[in-house]
């Protein structure tokens, strides 16, 4: 999206008329950034080029009328959201009712009133930013719903959901499903000795880590404090333990740099698998993971063990 403090609004305007043209162009080009065409067919070459905000269409064009290239720029995934308003010397209900219709949002009669013109224009411009920033805002609650705002992994409701779904499609596949708890060693002490920040700074460089070692194959996700979930669909107990242990491994050699300070950082980790043909959810699953994850907690730590 362009830095609106920083450029104007970007108009293409069709119109085979040249003097049409020439008007608009007067009464628009000092508030906006306007191009002109007189030929619709080569509409979607200047939208490529120059992504105009709006796009204003006369109706009656030789080649591809107005209706028609708004139907062809409604139908196209990558111009359906740009505004299309209307030249027209047709203001009965029928042609208004086309060009709504067609999916254009508001029409400009003929001949040209500036204050009117002007007036709407703007006016679909700031819808335009208002659904945009909808969009936004909606796109930032949603990953504020289902990440953790610290490491960026996502939040445990989400993971849960999510994973319920994949067991869902293990079921439906007929394939494995399984899952790891894992648990940062020491983190009182790392925190007591590096503070809070020091601390904060060792849960963010783990979990780029594990979400790195399980691109593409799991989802991974912050399970609370410490403690990480890694869900694994379609792999096997034995596939999902030697996942476990190359994850132990690597961030048993991470070191993570704090105030020229090198922390060093082991994990404990349990392994088990959803019974896909028994268990509905992969709550089952967890818990017994939990299990194996206390069993290295109070044999030593910085080991791998399996639930069955």
């Amino acid at each position: 999206m362009k830095d609106r403090k920083l450029s104007k609004d970007t108009i293409l305007i069709v119109d085979d008329i040249e003097t049409n043209l020439r008007i608009l162009n007067g009464l628009l080009s000092k508030e906006y950034n306007v191009i002109l065409s007189l030929d619709s067919t080569v509409v979607m070459d200047l939208i490529e080029e120059h992504k105009p905000d709006l796009i204003i269409l006369d109706i009656m064009m030789p080649k591809c009328n107005g209706y028609e290239l708004c139907e062809k720029l409604k139908s196209d995934p990558t111009t359906k959201d740009i505004p299309v308003m209307f030249i027209t010397v047709r203001t009965d209900e029928d042609s208004l009712e086309k060009a709504y219709n067609a999916g254009g949002i508001d029409f400009i009669s003929k001949p040209f009133k500036p204050k009117e013109l002007l007036m709407r224009v703007s006016t679909q411009l700031k819808l335009k930013r208002l659904i945009e920033d909808l969009k936004s805002s909606k796109k930032q609650l949603r990953s504020l719903a289902s990440t953790d705002s610290l490491t960026g992994l996502y939040n445990r409701r989400y993971s849960i959901d999510i994973s319920n779904q994949m067991l869902k499609q293990s079921r439906r596949e007929n394939h494995e499903l399984s899952v790891l708890m894992l648990d940062l060693d020491d983190f009182k002490a790392i925190n007591d000795k590096y503070g809070h920040m020091g601390g904060d700074k060792v849960l963010i460089d783990v979990a780029s880590a594990i979400k790195k070692l399980v691109k593409d194959i799991g989802i991974a996700c912050r399970y609370g404090g410490e403690e990480f979930v890694v869900v694994l669909p379609s792999m096997d107990i034995s596939q999902a333990t030697r996942l476990a242990k190359s994850i132990n491994e690597s961030i048993k050699k991470l070191y993570i740099d704090f105030e020229n300070k090198k922390i060093p950082i082991t994990v404990s980790i349990g392994v088990s698998s959803v019974y896909i043909d028994k268990e509905e959810t992969i709550d089952k699953a967890l818990t017994r993971a939990d299990k194996a994850l206390y069993r290295v907690k109070n044999s030593g730590k910085d080991r791998v063990e399996v639930e069955l």
